[in-house]
C-alpha cells in the first residue's frame, strides 16, 4: 500500500469555557456525529443550528468529508460552540484554504479563534449567589 493510498485523516480540537471538542475529519459522504450521535437528531433545534453554521458556510465542501466530533465537560451552550470551533478549524485545515478561513473569520471570528474570557473565582465574605466581588448593600444614614 502507497502512501498516498491512505485516507486524509485530521484530527482538530475547539474549546469554549470547559467545554473540549475533540474533532476528526475524513474524507467521505458529509456525516456529522457529535458523541457517536447523528448531528440530525443531537440536541435541540438552536445548538443544531448552531454547529451546522461552518457546514452551511462551507457549501459542496462539508459534503466531501465525514466530521466525528467527541464533546466534553462543560454546559450544552459550552458544547455546542466547541464543536462548531472544531468542526470549522477542522474543514479549514483540511482543505488549506484561505478563502474558507476568510468566510469564517467575517461572518464569525469565535468559529476559529478561542475565546480567553473565565468567570472569576468566588472571593470569600458573602453569600456565594451574589457574585464574585458584590457586597451587601447597606444605608448611609
Amino acid at each position: 500500500m502507497k502512501k498516498s493510498d491512505k485516507p486524509k485523516i485530521l484530527f482538530t480540537t475547539g474549546k469554549r469555557r470547559l467545554a473540549v471538542a475533540r474533532a476528526k475529519v475524513i474524507s467521505g459522504t458529509g456525516m456529522v456525529k457529535i458523541n457517536s450521535t447523528p448531528l440530525d437528531i443531537w440536541g435541540n433545534d438552536v445548538l443544531r443550528l448552531w454547529v451546522k453554521e461552518p457546514l452551511i458556510l462551507a457549501d459542496d465542501l462539508a459534503n466531501k468529508v465525514n466530521v466525528d466530533v467527541n464533546v466534553r465537560s462543560g454546559g450544552v451552550i459550552g458544547q455546542a460552540e466547541a464543536a462548531r470551533m472544531a468542526i470549522a478549524k477542522g474543514l479549514v485545515e483540511f482543505y488549506k484554504s484561505k478563502e474558507l478561513r476568510n468566510t469564517f473569520m467575517q461572518y464569525d471570528r469565535n468559529m476559529l479563534v478561542y475565546d480567553p474570557r473565565r468567570n472569576e473565582p468566588h472571593h470569600a465574605g458573602g453569600a456565594s449567589r451574589r457574585g464574585s466581588r458584590r457586597h451587601k448593600q447597606r444605608s448611609k444614614r
